[in-house]
C-alpha cells in the first residue's frame, strides 16, 4: 500500500475535522438542500386563496361555488360586496383568483339558457394563473353537464348551461418572464449585498487591517457605515440596470411608481446589508462568511416565492418563508412592476420590511461593535 498517499489522505480528513465550519457545511448542506427544494419542486398548487360575490344568493349559485370548494384548487377566504371589492382585493394581493356571480344566474339555468359567471385571475403568477383558468372552466363544464343531463334525462352531446368567463388581470398572456424578473432582480439585490458586504469585512480582519482601523478614532457606527455605503452605491446600479435590461430586454411591464420601488429596495438593501455585516463580525475567514452567506441565501432562494410559487409549498415550508425577508421584496417588486399598485396596497409587506431592517442593523451593530471590542 502507498504509505505517502495514505499519509496525505488522513491528513486531508485531520484538517477537515480540526475546521468545523467546513465540515458541518458538507454534512448539513445536502441535507438542506434536499428538504427545501424536494417538497417544492414536486408540490402541486392548491388552495389558492380566492374572493366571491356571489350576486344572485340562490340555490343554484350555491351548488357552483360547492363545486369550487370541493376541487381543493379554490380556497374561499374573502367574500366580496361588489366586482370592484374584488378587483381592489387582487391588486392588493389579498386573494389571486375573484369569482363573479351576477344577479340571474339561477333564473337563467332554469329557463334553460346559458350562465355567465366570470372568474378574475391575478396573472402575475403564471403557474397558479394558468392552473386557475384551466380549473375555472373545467369546473364549470363539468357542472354544466350534469345540470343538462339532470334537466334532459340523458347524456347531452354539447353540454352547456355555464358559461365560464376568465379573465386574467397584469399578465394576460401569462409571460413567465413577467413572473420570474421581477423576483429575480430582488434576488440578485439581497445576494450582492450580502455576500459582498461580508466578505469585504472580513478580508480586512484576514489581511490584518482591521485592527489598524481599531485603533484610529473612527467610532464603530462610523467604521460600519463606511464599510456599506459604496456597497448600497454599488447595489442601486444593478438595480437599475437589472431593471432596464428585463424591461428592454424581456418586455416586462413597469406599471407602478418608480420611486417607491427604490424606497422598498433601500430597506431592503440595508437588511442585507445588516446580514452581510452580522455575518462579517461571527466568520473568522472568508470561506467562513461565505458559507455563513450560503445558510441565508438558500432559503431566500428557494422561499421567496422567486421561481416557485408561495402556494405550493407544503405548509411548513410556507410558515417559515415569512421570516424571509426576500418574500416580502419579491411581492412589492411584482405588484408595482405588473400591478402598478402603491403604497396602500403594499402597506403590509412595507412594514415588515421595515421591521426587519431595525432588527437586522441593531442586531449587527450590537454583534459587530462586541466583536471590535
Amino acid at each position: 500500500m502507498n504509505t505517502r498517499l495514505m499519509a496525505m489522505i488522513r491528513k486531508e480528513f485531520i484538517h477537515i475535522i480540526r475546521d468545523p465550519g467546513t465540515f458541518i457545511t458538507m454534512l448539513v448542506f445536502p441535507v438542506i438542500y434536499v428538504l427545501l427544494f424536494a417538497p417544492i419542486a414536486g408540490a402541486t398548487v392548491s388552495d389558492v386563496p380566492t374572493a366571491v360575490y356571489d350576486g344572485d344568493q340562490t340555490a343554484q349559485s350555491r351548488q357552483l361555488l360547492d363545486a369550487y370548494r370541493a376541487s381543493g384548487y379554490f380556497s374561499f377566504t374573502q367574500y366580496a360586496q361588489s366586482e370592484p371589492a374584488i378587483e381592489a382585493m387582487l391588486g392588493r394581493g389579498t386573494v389571486q383568483v375573484g369569482i363573479i356571480i351576477p344577479s340571474g344566474y339561477g333564473a337563467n339555468l332554469l329557463r334553460g339558457g346559458d350562465a355567465q359567471v366570470s372568474v378574475l385571475i391575478d396573472g402575475s403568477n403564471p403557474t397558479v394563473g394558468t392552473g386557475a383558468f384551466a380549473a375555472a372552466q373545467s369546473i364549470g363544464q363539468a357542472l354544466g353537464a350534469q345540470i343538462k343531463q339532470q334537466a334532459a334525462g340523458s347524456t347531452a352531446a354539447n353540454p352547456v348551461g355555464i358559461d365560464i368567463r376568465p379573465r386574467v388581470l397584469y399578465n394576460p398572456d401569462l409571460n413567465p418572464m413577467s413572473f420570474i424578473v421581477p423576483g429575480m432582480v430582488a434576488l440578485i439585490l439581497g445576494l450582492m449585498t450580502t455576500q459582498f458586504t461580508a466578505a469585504s469585512i472580513v478580508k480586512e480582519r484576514e489581511q490584518g487591517t482591521i485592527e489598524q482601523l481599531v485603533v484610529t478614532p473612527i467610532k464603530s457606527w462610523e467604521l460600519n457605515l463606511g464599510k456599506v455605503v459604496p456597497y448600497v452605491f454599488i447595489s442601486f446600479i444593478n438595480l437599475v440596470e437589472i431593471l432596464v435590461v428585463g424591461v428592454v430586454g424581456f418586455g416586462v411591464p413597469f406599471r407602478g411608481s418608480l420611486p417607491l420601488l427604490l424606497v422598498a429596495a433601500a430597506l431592503y438593501v440595508l437588511t442585507t446589508l445588516g446580514v452581510g455585516i452580522f455575518i462579517s463580525a461571527n466568520a473568522r475567514t472568508n470561506q467562513e462568511s461565505q458559507q455563513l452567506s450560503d445558510l441565508f441565501t438558500l432559503p431566500s432562494f428557494f422561499l421567496s416565492g422567486v421561481l416557485f410559487p408561495v402556494e405550493a409549498m407544503p405548509g411548513p415550508l410556507q410558515a417559515i418563508s415569512y421570516f424571509v425577508p426576500a418574500r416580502y421584496i419579491v411581492i412589492i417588486f411584482r405588484s408595482i412592476m405588473l400591478k402598478g399598485v402603491g403604497l396602500e396596497a403594499l402597506s403590509t409587506p412595507m412594514i415588515v420590511l421595515v421591521v426587519a431592517c431595525v432588527v437586522v442593523i441593531v442586531g449587527a451593530s450590537l454583534s459587530f461593535k462586541k466583536r471590535l471590542e
